[in-house]
C-alpha cells in the first residue's frame, strides 16, 4: 500500500504532466496565431500592390502616360460632319503619317506630335473619322502667299468639326514649300479643322498675325507636284479663290 509520500509525489508528477501539455497547447496556439497573422498581413499587402498596378495601367491606358500633353478642345458653333471631340491626353513625341488621295493626284504628309501635339491629335482624329473624305479644297491663293487649303465638307471656307483647337504657334514659324499648317481666324485659338498646304515659299505669311502665327504641325513628304499642278491652273477668278482645276479629298489613311 503506496504512502502518504508516494501519493503526494504520484500527484506531484500527474500535475506537472498536466501543466507541460497546456503550456505545449498554448506554445502551439500562440504559433498558429502569429502565422495567421503573417499570412494576413502578406495578403494585405500583395491586395494593394495588385491594386496599385492595376490603377496605374488603367491610368496609363486612358492616356495619361509618360509623354503625355493635355489639350483643352472647346465646342464652338455646329459641325459641318458629326464627329467626337478628340482625347483631351495626348502623345507628345513622334511622327504620324498621313496619305492623301486627291482627284488631282495623291501626297504623303508627316505630322510632328512634338512641335504641335494637340493640332496633330484633332487632325488624327477627324481622319480617323473619316471626316475629310469626299470634302473639297475650297481655296487657292497665288499671289503674296501661296497656299491650297481645304478641310472644310462645306466647300464654303466657313465650316468646321464643331470644336476648336488650341494655338501651338511660338510666333517664329517660317512657311517654306511643303509646309503644312493650320487655318485659324484673326481670333486666337480658332483653328478647327481646315489646313492649307504651301506650294511655294510664303515668307509673308508670317506678317498676318503678328506674333500670333499659323501653327505649322507638319510636312509634305511626297506628292507636292499635285499641289503645284493645282496652283499652275490658277483661280476662277483674281489670285484667291476656288481653284479652277476643281479639286477634291477623296479619302485620307493613316500611314504609321
Amino acid at each position: 500500500m503506496p504512502t502518504n509520500k508516494q501519493r503526494q509525489d504520484a500527484a506531484r508528477r500527474h500535475l506537472e504532466r498536466q501543466l507541460q501539455r497546456r503550456a505545449e497547447k498554448d506554445a502551439a496556439r500562440r504559433r498558429s496565431t502569429l502565422i495567421a497573422s503573417v499570412v494576413g498581413t502578406l495578403i494585405v499587402i500583395a491586395i494593394v500592390v495588385v491594386f496599385v498596378v492595376s490603377v496605374t495601367n488603367d491610368n496609363n491606358k486612358g492616356g495619361a502616360a509618360a509623354g503625355s500633353v493635355p489639350c483643352s478642345f472647346t465646342r464652338a458653333g455646329s459641325a459641318a460632319k458629326k464627329v467626337d471631340l478628340p482625347k483631351s491626353s495626348v502623345p507628345g513625341t513622334g511622327t504620324v503619317g498621313v496619305r492623301i488621295k486627291t482627284t488631282q493626284g495623291n501626297l504623303a504628309v508627316s505630322l510632328d506630335r512634338a512641335s504641335a501635339p494637340c493640332t496633330v491629335a484633332s487632325f488624327v482624329s477627324l481622319v480617323q473619322q473619316h471626316y475629310y473624305d469626299n470634302t473639297p479644297c475650297h481655296r487657292l491663293v497665288t499671289s503674296g502667299i501661296y497656299v491650297l487649303q481645304c478641310g472644310d465638307p462645306t466647300g464654303s471656307g466657313s465650316g468646321g468639326p464643331g470644336y476648336t483647337v488650341p494655338d501651338e504657334a511660338t510666333g517664329n514659324e517660317t512657311y517654306p514649300a511643303g509646309t503644312v499648317a493650320m487655318a485659324r481666324t484673326q481670333q486666337p485659338n480658332s483653328g478647327g479643322s481646315q489646313f492649307f498646304i504651301v506650294y511655294k515659299d510664303s515668307p509673308n505669311l508670317a506678317q498676318h498675325l503678328g506674333a500670333q502665327q499659323y501653327t505649322v504641325f507638319g510636312t509634305v513628304s511626297s506628292g507636292l507636284d499635285t499641289v503645284t499642278k493645282v496652283a499652275a491652273g490658277g483661280t476662277a477668278s483674281g489670285t484667291d479663290g476656288a481653284p479652277k482645276l476643281a479639286t477634291e479629298i477623296t479619302s485620307m489613311t493613316l500611314t504609321k
